[in-house]
């Protein structure tokens, strides 16, 4: 270098784009999300899957008690509440739900000994009039169904497992659209639905896989999110307030009757109640029957549940429980004394959130279109399955194995400090976004603060441990 040739300028630092800074933001919060939620995805998966057949489980499990032969007419409802009776001389008849084909009717009974939910559930032959069995039930659901129940929602842990299932649920959203995203921002068009089968075999043929797999359930794994978000504590009850004010809850009928002290219907055995202050004498369970003929009479068929009021001061409902597609749901009270009509709820007059609601719950349980259902039901959560197997080995064939840089359990992807580099629009719009996110779906939001926690500490961990950089070599000076 001459003495008349300046020094040379100091090479620029380069700044990422703040256009191009949304992608590594988006890989790390998919990286961690995968790597800390997947686990409880998968449970959910595999519980949720085993739960949707649970109808073929259970009536070959109770085959003694659910089901029967048809044949001949069925007794009236009266004689087979006598002969349930009879085997169960205790506690009050709580509901009825009359026997549909070949299965049985099914009679619910309170008992001291049990909590409101629970219930002895006398099982009769509607043909014969003889009882098949009892079985302890749950809100309907037979000791098989409520342990798959309890597998899928709590993992039978009780209160503290809620927390798994809402957890998966307020994240596998955030998984399926970051993967879309992901997948979107390296193959577009027809190209993100399908694998690149000509990729060496390697971390590019399993990203193919997983992408484009992801890319088709991408839709039923929004489906699940959202309903199963409304059955969580805490963004189930924040859903619920929503749709309360929203007046888009399931109406009710009312089972008020303006007369109080009604006549009894009928003479001979009562449900067993002591008569209420004010409320009118115990109600005769025999007149079922006339309760049956006004209700055949307006149109309310099919699968059934009767409840059985307390007093005949209490309208009697009949409510339609078919949860098939289109959905019965109508629902009457009937004053069984006078045979009328007092109240009448129809499901073509809910509000659309209400139905809405009904059909995503029908939906996720695998009833709304039977058999259908299920196996769609099953092949999202097979597909779910190998989706979280495909990222856990793209993660494993991502690790550095070089001697200097190993990394026995990977290395995570995307930059750290992205966040930095968004515009200025971006923050201040995502910020709030996030925060409210954070208080609806609270099990969002404080891994989400955990994350970022651990992306911290780690951060800070190997800055420590890098050693110190040497100071760059002066230029020679000018001349020989």
């Amino acid at each position: 270098m001459t003495a008349t040739q300046a020094p040379p300028s100091p090479v620029p630092v380069r700044r990422r784009s703040s256009r191009h800074a949304f992608g590594p933001l988006l890989l790390r919060l998919h990286f961690y999300a995968g790597i800390f939620v997947a686990p409880f995805v998968l449970l959910a998966a595999l519980t949720g899957a085993a739960y949707a057949f649970t109808p073929q489980i259970e009536r070959a499990v109770y085959a003694d008690e659910l089901t029967v032969t048809p044949g001949g007419t069925a007794q009236p409802l009266s004689a087979q509440l006598a002969a349930a009776r009879g085997t169960h001389p205790e506690g009050d008849i709580a509901a009825v739900r009359p026997g549909f084909g070949d299965t049985a009717t099914q009679v619910d009974f309170t008992a001291p000994e049990l909590d409101f939910d629970h219930k002895h559930t006398v099982y009769v032959n509607q043909y014969t009039g003889e009882v098949n069995g009892q079985l302890t039930t749950w809100w309907v659901s037979t000791p098989v169904r409520t342990w798959f129940d309890d597998l899928h929602t709590n993992l039978q842990l009780g209160e503290i497992g809620f927390y798994y299932s809402e957890f998966a649920a307020s994240w596998l959203w955030v998984l399926a659209l970051g993967g879309v995203a992901l997948w979107w921002r390296r193959q577009r068009g027809k190209r993100m639905l399908r694998p690149d089968l000509s990729a060496k075999k390697g971390v590019r043929r399993t990203r193919g896989w997983h992408a484009s797999t992801g890319l088709w359930l991408s839709v039923g794994l929004l489906f699940l999110s959202a309903t199963g978000l409304t059955w969580s504590n805490h963004a189930g009850a924040n859903f619920n307030a929503a749709v309360d004010a929203l007046k888009g809850s399931r109406p009710a009928v009312s089972t008020e009757l303006t007369g109080a002290a009604a006549a009894p219907a009928g003479g001979g055995h009562h449900g067993g109640g002591s008569a209420t202050e004010g409320g009118g004498t115990p109600v005769d369970p025999a007149a079922i029957d006339q309760v049956m003929r006004v209700a055949e009479a307006n149109g309310i068929g099919g699968k059934l549940t009767v409840a059985v009021p307390e007093t005949t001061g209490t309208a009697w409902t009949v409510t339609e429980e078919d949860a098939r597609w289109p959905v019965g749901r109508d629902s009457i009270a009937v004053d069984a004394a006078t045979g009328t009509v007092t109240d009448r709820s129809d499901f073509a007059d809910w509000p659309f959130m209400a139905k809405l609601t009904q059909w995503g719950i029908y939906a996720h349980m695998g009833d709304l279109f039977g058999l259908a259902n299920q196996v769609v039901l099953a092949l999202l959560a097979f597909g779910v399955i190998c989706v979280i197997v495909w990222g856990y080995r793209m993660w494993w064939q991502r690790r550095p194995t070089r001697a200097d840089r190993r990394a026995p359990v990977g290395a995570p992807l995307g930059e750290r400090g992205a966040w930095q580099n968004l515009p200025p629009w971006a923050i201040a719009v995502g910020v709030p976004v996030v925060f409210g996110l954070a208080w609806v779906l609270p099990l969002f939001g404080i891994p989400l603060a955990a994350f970022i926690a651990v992306d911290l500490a780690l951060a800070a961990w190997r800055g420590r441990r890098r050693p110190p950089t040497e100071a760059p070599v002066s230029p020679a000076p000018a001349g020989r």
